[in-house]
C-alpha cells in the first residue's frame, strides 16, 4: 500500500508521463510537412472540420496522383493511382508508402497514344477494388489479395471507351462511371477515339453497359446519400440526374453553376453520409451544402480527388503527392433507394 508521499510522487510522475505522451502524440500528428489549411466561408463548416486544421503531406514522388481509396478500418491503408506513372501506391501510417501494383493500367510497354497509361479512379466493389483503367480504356476489378486484374467492360455498342476516369458504386451493385478523353494523347482530337461523344455510363451487376448521358464532358462522379441522384463534374459545373428504381436517369440539370457560384475548375468529388459535397476546384477542395460553399481546403498544389477515411482524415490526391486533413465527416456508403 502506498503512503501519502509515495502516492503524491506517483501521481506527479504519472502526470509528467501523460504530458510527455500527449506531446509525443502531437509530435507524431505533426510529423508530416504542413502544406495547407482551411479557409472558413460559413459557420456551418465547423461541424465538419476545424477551421484551424492543418493539411499534411503524407506521400510524395508520384507523377500525377488520382483516385484515393481507403481500405479497411481505422488501422487500414490508402490506395492511390499514379495515372501517369502507371502504378497504384499503398500508404499507411504504420508502413508508409510502397508500390502496390505496377503497371496498374496498360501493360504493353510505351504507348505514344496514351497520355495517362495507368488507373485513375478506385472504389471498393465486387469484393475487391474496381478501377477506372484509363490505360486499357476499360473498367476492371483487382483482387486485393492476389492483385490479379480482370476487365469488366471495354466497349459500348462495339466501340472502345475513350478513357474511363472515375466511378461510384450504387446499392444494387451497379457502377456508374465517366468516360472523357483525357487519358489519350490529343484528347478530343486523338485518332484512337472510337466514340463520337463523351459520356456517363452504368455498368450493371451482370456487366451489361447502358448510357446515362452523352451530352456532357464528365470527370468526377458521385451519388447522393439516398442513392436517388447521380452527380458528375461537367464544363458548366456540377450536374445531376434523378434516378428511377431501375437506375435510369431523368433529364440532366445543373446542380452548381460555375458562373453563379464563382467556383472554377472541378475534378473528382465525394459526398459524405450527411450529404455534404467535397469537391475539387481550382483553388482547393470546396465543401458545399447544397449549392452554398462553406469552406475551402488548400494545399500547395492542385487537388484532383479525395477520400473520407476510417482513420478520421480526408485524404486528397494533390499533383505529385497525397495530403490529408482531420475531419469530423464520415464516408458515405452505398445506400438503397427506398
Amino acid at each position: 500500500m502506498m503512503d501519502s508521499m509515495d502516492r503524491r510522487v506517483f501521481l506527479a510522475a504519472a502526470g509528467a508521463l501523460g504530458c510527455l505522451g500527449a506531446a509525443a502524440s502531437r509530435r507524431e500528428e505533426a510529423s508530416f510537412p504542413v502544406v495547407g489549411g482551411v479557409r472558413r466561408l460559413a459557420p456551418a463548416l465547423d461541424a465538419l472540420i476545424d477551421p484551424d486544421a492543418v493539411v499534411e503531406k503524407v506521400l510524395d514522388g508520384l507523377i500525377w496522383s488520382e483516385g484515393p481509396c481507403w481500405v479497411g478500418g481505422a488501422d487500414g491503408y490508402l490506395l492511390v493511382s499514379d495515372v501517369r506513372g502507371n502504378a497504384i501506391h499503398r500508404w499507411s501510417s504504420a508502413e508508409g508508402g510502397s508500390i502496390w501494383r505496377s503497371p496498374s493500367g496498360y501493360e504493353g510497354g510505351e504507348d505514344p497514344g496514351l497520355r495517362e497509361p495507368g488507373t485513375n479512379g478506385l472504389i471498393l466493389a465486387r469484393g475487391g477494388v474496381v478501377v477506372a483503367d484509363c490505360g486499357n480504356r476499360s473498367v476492371a476489378r483487382i483482387d486485393l489479395r492476389t492483385r490479379e486484374k480482370i476487365p469488366l467492360c471495354t466497349h459500348y455498342e462495339g466501340r472502345r471507351f475513350n478513357s474511363p476516369n472515375d466511378l461510384v458504386l450504387a446499392a444494387d451493385g451497379s457502377i456508374y462511371f465517366t468516360d472523357p478523353p483525357y487519358g489519350l494523347e490529343g484528347g478530343h482530337d486523338s485518332p484512337r477515339r472510337e466514340m463520337s461523344f463523351t459520356g456517363v455510363f452504368r455498368l450493371a451487376p451482370d456487366n451489361s453497359v447502358t448510357l446515362i448521358d452523352d451530352g456532357v464532358m464528365p470527370n468526377g462522379i458521385g451519388l447522393s446519400p439516398d442513392g436517388r441522384t447521380l452527380f458528375a463534374t461537367d464544363r458548366v459545373g456540377w450536374v445531376a440526374w434523378d434516378l428511377d428504381e431501375a437506375g435510369r436517369p431523368g433529364p440532366r440539370r445543373t446542380h452548381i453553376d460555375r458562373q453563379v457560384s464563382g467556383v472554377q475548375g472541378g475534378d473528382g468529388f465525394k459526398f459524405d453520409d450527411q450529404g455534404f459535397l467535397w469537391a475539387s476546384s481550382r483553388d482547393g477542395l470546396s465543401i458545399f451544402q447544397g449549392d452554398q460553399r462553406l469552406g475551402v481546403i488548400t494545399s500547395d498544389a492542385v487537388i484532383s480527388n479525395c477520400e473520407l477515411a476510417a482513420d478520421g482524415h480526408l485524404y486528397m490526391s494533390s499533383n505529385h503527392a497525397v495530403v490529408r486533413v482531420r475531419t469530423k465527416a464520415r464516408k458515405l456508403m452505398a445506400q438503397s433507394r427506398s
